[in-house]
């Protein structure tokens, strides 16, 4: 039993040194059914291999499966490719990628992998650590050790292979007692002289011309609809009128050219000639007027159409059901399209980048409840595949009418583990990094430093309350939970400096953000006063407090947790948290139907104040999640829509910047720092402030990196 303990924990700690991924299965099995490595009595001679074989054309590998191993390939998420046993549970193994710094010469990684491998060894006797040629010619980094477990007076050999392709580091892993080893050692060697090297291949085409991306899989449909979205939409399949180029600056996507009247009310669009569905259907101006009015109707039940269209005439009559037709689109010809709007407006052509603005195909939407699946766009790229949970594929769109994009092929991999071990290990080439692996990656010392990537994105975190239901339909109530929350302190100690304190609702980027704003900032002794003030006098007053969040069971994240606590503290009140699904949270927000308290945030979709202030706070706005209103904000915001001249404007959203952080309709917390790591080979990447910039059609991949 002493040798079974011994071998287990030994496992449990060569597989925790080596990386984040999981214990493979029959490893795992193997010591929960009480199997140690076992002795082998005589030398055993076999053929080398039994003609199995392991393939893996990501990372361009081969390898062989001795007589006497037995293989077995990881699940999904294993983080590993294969596991290993030697015989009957004589020794073990398993392949596995290795972290790999751009520019680390073999014999580097092969040093940092007896780091992580040797962790709990003493006495270690490096046997071999050299480079050896394998039999396609390829180098390796092998290493075979022995060690001296003391807490259980036991004796383990390791031997390490690792090979360096294409950018990616591959290390096979054997380990056993001596005794085994000394039985197996043919087989060992016959393994590891099998490992073949090629240039590595994503769904067909060479690694050097497929950009790999991490990613999540939404459960609600209406997320993959343009109409519906929260999100940046998928703008690779699909696309608007207009766009933004890499200076943000508005460019024509469906819309050729346009014209606008002396007067700013009336917008011709001329429509791309030659743009056509993926599906080879040629796209008209009838195409847009129904995406358009599809978004509008009542049915669709989008939330996100009044804050992008109800520019213009008509839009919202139909919205509210009485109208069938938006009554502002007019269609001149097949490739001609007049949209008149209800007053001259800067901003209306930023807004038609948004996905509720994309222009959708009607044979697609109505050939059934998830048509989103098989989606037919006009946009740069294909969807492919889409295999749930596991990836999705898009592919460059030959017949792209404008301006193909450099990259064959995008791959999401959906789920796939630790997306910050994925980039280190070369499994995708854009990573964001976020609050507890910042420090690491900001210092220069650290070799990912100089693929790192920093800014303050164009986007505020900040907590919602409803100012229709008690206690927060008090101002003075909303003040003091204001007051009763410590920003700084939380930003410290839980976010770790990497967001940037709030004190009003504009990101420091964003035109209209004033250094000189006095916010609500943390004071516990104005905040009880102002409750004393406050018509409920106290806060044995008060209804219980609830603050609904999108979550499960009983768990409670880092910034409701400190809500909590502070507001408990500081105001001697107590909070439910109520987490629901998040597709139910998502729906009942949507219908300003979460309670009295939420965190939330916004994200810009063009660089205008107009997108935070009036969007957000206007009494009609229809992302006023919080029902709040003020007619003499709402004068403010509604001159500030048709102003002309630039610095007026901007006078005016700051005034009503100042009239929002008094009234505390929300309690503003944190600007988002933005840190993005990018492999050296992605070429042309910026970090855009806003959400519906297009970014991958503008990028490309050095080949020359890959040769």
């Amino acid at each position: 039993m002493k040798k079974l303990l011994m071998v287990s924990l030994i496992l449990v700690l060569l597989i925790t040194a080596c990386s984040s991924i999981q214990i493979p299965a029959s490893i795992k099995n193997a010591n929960q059914n009480g199997y140690a490595p076992r002795s082998t009595a005589t030398a055993y001679a076999a053929s080398n291999s039994t003609g199995k074989a392991y393939i893996n054309d990501e990372y361009g590998l081969s390898i062989s499966i001795p007589n006497g191993f037995t293989a077995t390939d990881a699940p999904a998420d294993g983080g590993y490719f294969q596991d290993y046993t030697m015989g009957d549970n004589e020794g073990f193994g398993y392949l596995t990628p290795t972290l790999f710094t751009a520019g680390d010469s073999l014999e580097t990684v092969g040093k940092q992998v007896i780091e992580t491998q040797a962790t709990g060894l003493e006495k270690i006797k490096l046997l071999q650590d050299k480079a050896v040629t394998l039999s396609d010619g390829s180098q390796a980094w092998y290493t075979q050790l022995t060690g001296y477990y003391t807490s259980w007076d036991e004796d383990m050999e390791i031997r390490l292979t690792t090979v360096i392709n294409s950018g990616r580091a591959i290390t096979l892993v054997l380990y056993s007692n001596p005794e085994n080893f000394a039985y197996w050692d043919r087989e060992s060697n016959s393994i590891r002289d099998s490992i073949v090297l090629s240039p590595p291949r994503v769904n067909g085409l060479p690694r050097s011309q497929v950009l790999m991306l991490s990613g999540g899989e939404s459960s609600n449909p209406r997320e993959y609809d343009p109409a519906t979205t929260h999100g940046s939409g998928d703008y690779l399949i699909f696309e608007g009128l207009v766009t933004f180029n890499p200076k943000l600056e508005i460019v024509p996507a469906l819309a050729a050219g346009w014209d606008v009247s002396e007067d700013g009310t009336v917008y011709t669009f001329f429509l791309q000639p030659n743009a056509i569905f993926h599906n080879g259907k040629p796209f008209t101006a009838a195409d847009v007027v129904y995406s358009w009015q599809r978004a509008s109707h009542p049915e669709t039940r989008s939330d996100t159409v009044m804050t992008y269209l109800s520019d213009i005439v008509g839009v919202k009559e139909m919205v509210e059901g009485n109208a069938d037709s938006i009554s502002g689109l007019k269609v001149i010809d097949d490739h001609t399209l007049e949209v008149t709007i209800d007053a001259p407006k800067p901003y209306f052509l930023y807004k038609l980048i948004y996905p509720t603005a994309s222009i959708v195909d009607r044979d697609n939407v109505e050939s059934g409840s998830e048509w989103y699946r098989t989606p037919n766009g006009t946009g740069p790229y294909i969807l492919t595949r889409w295999e749930s949970m596991v990836s999705m594929v898009y592919e460059r769109f030959e017949d792209y009418h404008g301006d193909k994009p450099s990259i064959p092929m995008v791959v999401y991999n959906l789920y796939s583990g630790d997306s910050f071990r994925l980039y280190e290990e070369g499994s995708i080439d854009i990573v964001d990094v976020y609050d507890y692996n910042v420090e690491r990656v900001s210092d220069p010392s650290d070799p990912l430093n100089k693929e790192l990537l920093t800014g303050v994105s164009l986007c505020t975190s900040y907590v919602q309350f409803d100012v229709t239901k008690a206690p927060f339909d008090d101002v003075k109530v909303r003040q003091a939970f204001t007051h009763a929350f410590d920003k700084t302190k939380y930003l410290d100690v839980v976010l770790m400096n990497t967001d940037v304190e709030a004190k009003g609702i504009y990101p420091p980027a964003l035109p209209g953000f004033s250094q000189e704003l006095e916010g609500l900032d943390y004071d516990p002794d104005r905040a009880r006063q102002l409750i004393a003030e406050s018509k409920y006098a106290s806060v044995e007053a008060f209804p219980e407090i609830v603050i609904s969040t999108a979550g499960y069971g009983s768990y409670a994240d880092s910034l409701v947790s400190a809500l909590s606590e502070m507001w408990q503290k500081n105001l001697g009140i107590s909070v439910t948290v109520r987490n629901l699904d998040p597709n139910t949270f998502l729906e009942q927000s949507s219908q300003q139907d979460y309670g009295q308290v939420t965190t939330t945030g916004w994200c810009a979709d063009y660089p205008d104040p107009e997108n935070f202030a009036d969007v957000l706070f206007h009494t009609d706005a229809q992302m006023n999640k919080g029902n709040y209103t003020n007619p003499v904000l709402d004068r403010i915001l509604e001159l500030a829509r048709v102003e002309p001249d630039v610095a007026k404007r901007i006078d005016l959203y700051q005034q009503a910047e100042k009239i929002i952080v008094e009234e505390a309709p929300v309690l503003f917390l944190y600007h988002y720092g933005d840190f993005q790591l990018v492999k050296p080979y992605i070429k042309g990447y910026i970090l855009s402030p806003v959400s519906t910039y297009p970014q991958i059609r503008y990028l490309s991949i050095d080949q020359s990196y890959w040769e």
